[in-house]
């Protein structure tokens, strides 16, 4: 997980006299020598010790959290920098994103594995009421974040799921509400103020019932702090109500589950959970950014942002957090088909030119297995993962094995089942579309500027228009464009930009 984990169960088996960490002093030393200059190398060592921690017995738990917490603490702004550099730097390669992805989830991975070793002897009052008394809120609190944390790095890769999360995340809070202590309110690092073991695993169970397989990264983590922002309104409880939405047994190692799948016997460790009045706070933030309003400067996002970034997110919560959630808008037929699959609009301009043939030689496919198709779009089955493409939004141009027409989609949904199988939901753009080079109409020398390489989409458009596939930057509300079609120019004049990302934009003209 990290390069340089420090071996040091063996140094310490003479018990927690024996090890740094158990000694104050020896711990503020450790801390305060952190490298102040390598972010890598300081989350290096902050990993070692941790790893320490988990090898070393004897210690008690009173001291391991302690020396944890410090370590926490210590390496918040470091993640901090590293998350912002994961989400917010352009074309990332594919071996420093992963890079940085291992960085920030193992760590995650490990301060959950230190905090649950601390439960058992924190929750035995028998051995320790003291400490217990103290130690259990914050230790609930601090384990249920960093398990919340995982979720939340898990969800950036989208996928594979292990519910062993939620087996974790459900036995403290069983024990912090045993306890007493699931409300107290404590202060964790990275948590913008105070919070409680509950409300940690609110925030958990609402980011999971979000399903935030159909966002990007960045998307994710404003969808995340939007939760959080807007937790107080959420109802959680042991008693399911007729509005409820979702339910969870604390117990299971199992995530929440919608309503529709009831549980079987009623248990007293079932919790269930349901929008209440956030749902219309949300709805209220998302109205004011879509008339152009600010964001509000009380939600913190941790950066600045402009309201358009956040109106899709909103749009997203909304839907799939409201009273009732989204429903399938298209049957579903199951089917076993293979696709080839082209990504990008370069591939798809190739392909849909007609010059090449069927089937170009020399561009890069894939083979997809499609095994749910509907009016809206196809489900597929990839045995063999995309190193660098696939993505939320990528475009993909896709002909069935044996056909020889090409159809248009875009990926909305991807979940990897393991790491060499995922699932991807594709959205159908299109079943007839042709290339086309475009030229804004105001050129003074016609034949001499360059066209524009694009797509028209023949189908799904309104009356009068059509549906333009245009490479990024290229869409301008003021500039019609045109092209040759028979022995004339077919105009286009600009409607609306319908969809922007960092490879393509899609746009709606009207045929002038």
């Amino acid at each position: 997980m990290f390069d340089k984990v420090a071996k040091l169960g063996g140094l310490f088996a003479q018990g927690s006299h024996g090890h740094p960490l158990a000694d104050p002093r020896e711990l503020r030393r450790i801390v305060a020598e952190l490298p102040k200059d390598n972010a890598f190398k300081a989350l290096d060592e902050i990993a070692g010790w941790l790893e320490s921690l988990l090898a070393s017995d004897g210690i008690p738990a009173d001291r391991v959290y302690e020396a944890a917490q410090q370590l926490d603490e210590a390496a918040q702004p470091l993640l901090k920098r590293l998350t912002r550099e994961y989400l917010h730097t352009p074309r990332l390669p594919r071996n420093e994103e992963k890079r940085l992805w291992s960085i920030n989830c193992g760590f995650w991975t490990l301060a959950a594995a230190v905090y649950e070793r601390c439960l058992p002897e924190a929750d035995d009052k028998g051995r320790a009421p003291e400490s217990a008394k103290w130690l259990l809120p914050a230790l609930s609190a601090r384990l249920i974040s960093a398990y919340g944390a995982r979720l939340k790095w898990e969800q950036f890769h989208y996928g594979p799921s292990h519910n062993d999360v939620w087996r974790g995340l459900g036995q403290a809070l069983l024990l912090a509400e045993q306890a007493g202590v699931a409300g107290k309110p404590v202060a964790i690092p990275g948590g913008g103020g105070s919070t409680s073991p509950q409300q940690e695993y609110v925030k958990a169970m609402v980011f999971q019932a979000a399903s935030m397989d159909s966002l990007l990264p960045l998307e994710i983590e404003l969808a995340e702090r939007l939760i959080a922002h807007f937790l107080s309104g959420f109802i959680f409880s042991a008693n399911g109500e007729h509005d409820s939405v979702y339910w969870v047994d604390l117990a299971q190692s199992q995530p929440p589950l919608r309503m529709a799948r009831m549980p079987n016997v009623a248990v007293p460790t079932q919790r269930f959970f349901k929008p209440g009045n956030a749902h219309g706070a949300m709805l209220e933030l998302l109205g004011s950014l879509e008339r152009g309003g600010d964001v509000p400067a009380e939600i913190n996002l941790g950066g600045q942002y402009y309201g358009k970034t956040l109106v899709p997110v909103l749009r997203h919560l909304t839907a799939y957090l409201a009273p009732v959630p989204p429903q399938r808008r298209h049957d579903r037929h199951r089917v076993k088909h293979r696709m080839s699959v082209l990504n990008g609009l370069i591939n798809a301009f190739v392909v849909f030119s007609k010059e090449f043939g069927g089937r170009p030689a020399g561009l890069q496919m894939e083979s997809w297995v499609v095994d749910n198709v509907s009016r809206g779009g196809f489900g597929a089955v990839l045995s063999d993962i995309p190193a660098e493409w696939l993505k939320i939004g990528a475009l993909v141009a896709m002909q069935p094995e044996g056909g020889d027409n090409w159809l248009l989609g875009v990926v909305r949904r991807y979940h990897r089942e393991s790491d060499k199988e995922a699932r991807v939901g594709i959205e159908a753009l299109a079943r007839q579309a042709f290339s086309v080079e475009l030229k804004p109409r105001t050129a003074s020398s016609y034949a001499a500027v360059a066209g524009i390489p694009s797509l028209i989409l023949q189908d799904g458009n309104e009356a009068g228009e059509v549906r333009v596939v245009l490479p990024p930057a290229s869409f301008d509300l003021r500039e019609s464009l045109e092209y040759p079609a028979g022995d004339r120019l077919q105009q286009l004049v600009p409607v609306a930009l319908v969809e922007q990302t960092a490879d393509y934009e899609l746009a709606r003209y009207r045929l002038g």
